[in-house]
């Protein structure tokens, strides 16, 4: 398939009930996520048509790109100009997740956003480190992270509060000689103590968050 016969089935499945739903939290498409997957199998890998989608500067093409794309032929400057054009939610997540961390590039690019003045790369380095908890902490300098979280979270913007409590939350879970400190931490600021969560959902609040884990694994 073309470029063109790509957007115009993305415009076919164009829901306006699903993008009112959508823009209520900041992502502007209405293409159904089932659907959308649902083409990118069609599709399957393209690495050469991934980028020309993601040119189109349209919320769902990008989302498709990020599918079919093979991550692993990104250079580092390219992913760092994709994040910082990336205007959706749904999109900075999916690249960082999907992308991003099946790169070659992910420790590189985790301490280059975690410095970044901009809170929402900033919450993309933050994505990074906290993968690097669960995964691979060695190396890293735990406390100095709690430092970070304890200093800054309470005042961060939302993405970048989202993030760092995440950071928080996989530290305490993983690291039993820091879960402690990573409970008070969490219990004094008080972040995300009050979110709304389903039922059979884990509070994002981290002192609930790590309990529950910890929980989990020790049953």
């Amino acid at each position: 398939m073309t470029v063109d016969e790509v957007l115009a089935e993305l415009a076919a499945l164009e829901d306006p009930r699903m993008r009112a739903v959508n823009e209520r939290h900041g992502d502007d498409h209405g293409v159904n996520l089932g659907a959308l997957r649902a083409l990118a199998r069609r599709l399957k890998t393209q690495q050469d048509l991934a980028p020309s989608l993601w040119a189109a500067d349209d919320t769902a093409a990008q989302l498709l790109a990020l599918l079919i794309c093979r991550p692993r032929d990104f250079g580092a400057e390219d992913l760092d100009a994709m994040l910082r054009e990336a205007r959706s939610p749904k999109v900075h997540d999916w690249l960082v997740n999907y992308v991003v961390k099946k790169g070659r590039h992910a420790e590189e690019l985790r301490v280059r956003w975690l410095a970044d003045a901009d809170p929402v790369v900033a919450s993309a380095g933050w994505a990074l480190t906290s993968d690097r908890v669960a995964k691979d902490p060695e190396g890293l300098i735990l406390d100095a992270l709690l430092d970070t979280v304890e200093a800054e979270m309470k005042t961060a913007p939302e993405r970048l509060q989202w993030a760092m409590n995440h950071t928080l939350a996989f530290i305490g879970i993983e690291d039993a000689d820091r879960r402690a400190r990573a409970l008070d931490i969490g219990e004094r600021l008080e972040v995300l103590k009050d979110y709304p969560t389903p039922p059979n959902c884990t509070s994002p609040f981290a002192p609930v968050w790590i309990r529950e884990m910890v929980g989990r694994r020790e049953s």
